[in-house]
């Protein structure tokens, strides 16, 4: 539990002790559960029971793929498309009415630059927050401690390096703004 306070808190932590093994390993299971369940309303129970928090009309299209799910909350009428990955080693926080488009990967989890220190297994994470009313492509990629602003639109394949401010479309990679969208 001690290491999953300081995974949570966003200090140095040891992702390999029985705790937080154990907590990854019921997550895979469930996930499984999920991405095998044929009716929807089964496994938007599934999601219910694993995720944080989950809003009214959300849907996950399997498959799905989370690290704990206990850090991922959910506003309502939260759309992910298939093959979505989320790394939710510190929360995650996604606003109501966000689409999430096919192979989207949110990753959270820092791993240090040396080598040395990185073969040890200390890792560190930093939270993702996207906004409401956002909508991002296929295949964007969003790095650890990057929030995105509510009426955000991130073009397919982007990878958010950083910080995006509310009503943009952004675009590459690294992902940069490259015009207000008027709402």
């Amino acid at each position: 539990m001690e290491e999953f306070n300081k995974m949570i808190a966003g200090e140095a932590y040891y992702p390999m002790t029985g705790y937080l093994i154990g907590l990854r390993d019921k997550a895979r299971e469930t996930i499984a559960d999920f991405n095998l369940e044929k009716e929807a309303s089964k496994r938007s129970d599934i999601i219910k029971k694993l995720f944080k928090k989950v809003g009214e009309g959300c849907y996950i299209t399997p498959t799905f793929f989370c690290d704990y799910g206990c850090n991922i909350e959910l506003g309502e009428r939260v759309y992910f498309n298939a093959n979505c990955v989320v790394l939710d080693c510190a929360p995650v926080i996604i606003g109501s009415d966000t689409f999430i488009g096919p192979n989207t990967q949110l990753y959270t989890p820092v791993h240090p630059l040396d080598y040395k220190t990185r073969n040890t297994f200390i890792e560190s994470a930093k939270p993702i927050k996207i906004g409401k009313n956002c909508w991002l492509g296929g295949s964007v990629i969003v790095l650890p401690g990057v929030t995105i602003g509510d009426g955000c639109v991130i073009g397919a394949g982007a990878v958010v390096t950083k910080d995006i401010p509310d009503n943009s479309l952004a675009v590459g990679n690294p992902a940069k703004v490259i015009r207000t969208i008027e709402q």
